[in-house]
């Protein structure tokens, strides 16, 4: 693998238009109600934060989760408008964009628009959040009046090039109504030096060593624009929209010593043209004594992918000529439309109440060639087993959840959900099967006084299929054909959670979160080969069976003004054991993917004066 060169330096500076408020002398311990930890504006005056990002990584003791699933279904998706939901709302309100990830909605909210944040469990905000023990909620400013922020920064890399940036974001207030606009470069530029060594894996003997240059850039420009129309908690209005047209471009020089044979040079060239346009808003209307709310969202996203791989029969400088290598192109559209409407009551027969309903529309519509070099540079076209597809997903889904406080300090939350959903492949592969869920979850949470909290979940989940893995590619970075699998399940698991958290020192936190994973049809790497062609078999995303996970996170977020002032430290550990039956020799082993068995971090902080 190619080594990263730490940077050489970095520079950055940032203009708002409001003025920082000064550092206060000792900061204001958070507020707490029976079941919300509340933190004003004034507490995260110490870290000087510009945008509301800034504020959410300094609340103690939350971490922020962009929505991707966490657990069994590892990277891929949770199905459905709900499983991307995060563990952040605005004004008590979930954002409706699914393209735009938490961290980018929080940063481009000016810091001085936050008037304070709560930190409640998840059942305060609705079936989407509940089952999770910390759920922030960022209240903004109701006054009238304009705030802006922008952000410039340089990085010079080791190599001597000057990587510029520049972001920025406004809100404007009138009345009811909120503007929000944000845009930025979003470029990424880096240089990479390394090694590759390439031993026989039955006698260790070496075969080719590698001498590895790398130059890829990342440019995610993007342009995001908000409108919302507040009268009350029951009586909004919203719209978002963003464009993101991202590119991807990758030069790789490869000074190829083989074991036998004159060195020589390989290249891999990759240009990829990734746009993202996303269009969504949510209504939501006061009906039979709590409110009624309507959700539509609608992604576009292409693929306009290029791969080249080229082997010469020897140096670049020397004139050597292509002796092979491959080329492949992806023409792809991917698109998503759904809309959700839910209805909410705080009370209903002594219970919390919601009941609802989407509908999902989901396509693929992907484009695969691919050829390879022969010993004269002519290409010669080579089969896929799934080059040309098209796949579409039709999904309804009904839920209803209610919840209810058993007492002061403890409370019950449970709910039910059944999905239908209708697949069909064609092209290459033909499908056609229907799927049906049920769906259920259980949550506890207690929470006795202002010092211990502790909640228990069980809950079912079904994974969202990656339309990509019905689709065969060749992943020249891994040198390897990835074949499609039409016949793909998505994976289900029964997920168990129990969180305990405790203040400490002051305004800290220290949380143990414990997990159990039960998964079925786990999705996985399995092998598919040619019917007529035993031989000719493909690396393939399958269902491998009956899967475990365990897991026990630890964070702590601590204070130590005592020994420093300003001091701050806040870090985690997590330790996990997944295990699965490797479906070719049956011997158990890991899942596949990134699931290290431990890994830690720290941060230290100190803040002094303003």
């Amino acid at each position: 693998m190619a080594s990263t060169p730490w940077l050489a330096g970095v520079a950055a500076f940032a203009f708002t238009t409001a003025v920082q408020a000064q550092t206060p002398a000792a900061s204001p311990p958070p507020a707490q109600a029976s079941r919300t930890t509340v933190y004003q504006s004034d507490y995260f005056a110490q870290f000087a934060p510009r945008t509301a990002l800034d504020i959410a990584q300094h609340v103690p003791g939350f971490q922020l989760d962009l929505g991707s699933t966490q657990g069994a279904t590892g990277s891929v998706d949770v199905r459905g408008f709900a499983g991307t939901a995060g563990n952040v709302v605005i004004n008590g309100s979930r954002p409706s964009s699914k393209a735009e990830t938490l961290d980018s909605t929080l940063q481009r909210i000016p810091a001085q628009q936050v008037v304070r944040v709560e930190v409640s469990p998840g059942d305060l905000f609705g079936s989407d959040y509940s089952g999770r023990s910390q759920v922030l909620n960022v209240i903004l400013s109701k006054d009238a009046g304009f705030d802006a922020d922008v952000t410039a920064s340089a990085t010079r890399r080791f190599t001597g090039y000057i990587q510029p940036n520049l972001s920025g974001s406004a809100i404007i207030r009138r009345g009811p109504s909120t503007f929000n606009f944000s845009a930025g470069l979003g470029r990424n530029k880096q240089y990479e030096e390394g090694t590759d060594t390439l031993t026989d894996p039955a006698t260790g003997d070496l075969l080719e060593f590698r001498r590895k240059h790398n130059v890829y850039e990342n440019r995610d420009p993007y342009l995001a624009a908000a409108y919302a129309l507040e009268h009350g908690a029951n009586d909004s209005y919203r719209v978002n929209v963003r464009w993101q047209p991202s590119s991807f471009d990758l030069y790789q020089r490869n000074l190829v010593t083989p074991d036998v044979g004159p060195q020589h040079d390989d290249n891999l060239y990759q240009n990829y043209k990734d746009p993202v346009f996303e269009l969504g808003g949510d209504v939501t209307r006061p009906l039979a004594g709590g409110a009624i709310k309507f959700v539509a969202l609608a992604t576009r996203r292409k693929r306009d992918d290029v791969d080249l791989s080229l082997v010469r029969n020897g140096l670049i400088e020397d004139g050597a000529t292509v002796v092979g290598g491959f080329h492949q192109t992806i023409e792809a559209q991917r698109n998503e439309t759904l809309g959700r409407l839910s209805w909410t009551r705080s009370t209903l027969l002594g219970f919390s109440f919601e009941a609802g309903a989407e509908a999902a529309y989901n396509t693929l519509d992907d484009h695969v060639t691919l050829s390879g070099f022969d010993e004269n540079g002519d290409e010669v076209p080579i089969d896929l087993p799934i080059s040309d597809a098209t796949v579409k997903e039709k999904r309804a889904e009904v839920y209803v959840n209610a919840g209810k406080n058993l007492s002061p300090h403890l409370r019950i939350d449970g709910g039910i959900n059944f999905e239908f959903s209708h697949l069909t492949v064609s092209g290459d592969a033909s499908e056609d099967r229907k799927l049906k869920f049920l769906k259920p979850s259980l949550t506890l949470d207690w929470k006795p006084g202002k010092t211990w909290h502790a909640q228990l979940s069980v809950k079912r989940t079904v994974a969202q299929l990656d339309f990509y893995d019905f689709i065969s590619s060749a992943d020249f970075s891994a040198q390897r054909i990835n074949g499609g699998n039409a016949g793909l399940q998505p994976q289900r698991a029964w997920e168990f959670r129990a969180t305990v958290d405790h203040p400490i020192l002051g305004d800290g936190l220290i949380k143990l979160d414990l997990g159990h994973d039960q998964v079925s049809l786990l999705q996985d790497r399995i092998l598919i080969c040619d019917p007529d062609h035993p031989l000719e078999c493909f690396d393939a995303p399958g269902n491998i069976g009956t899967g475990r996970r365990d897991f026990a996170a630890l964070t702590v977020d601590v204070p130590l003004s005592t020994l420093w002032s300003g001091l701050r430290v806040k870090g985690g550990a997590t330790l996990q054991r997944t295990r699965v039956d490797d479906p070719i020799d049956g011997k158990p082993r890991k899942w596949s993917g990134f699931f290290p068995a431990w890994q830690w971090n720290v941060d230290v902080r100190r803040d002094s004066g303003k």
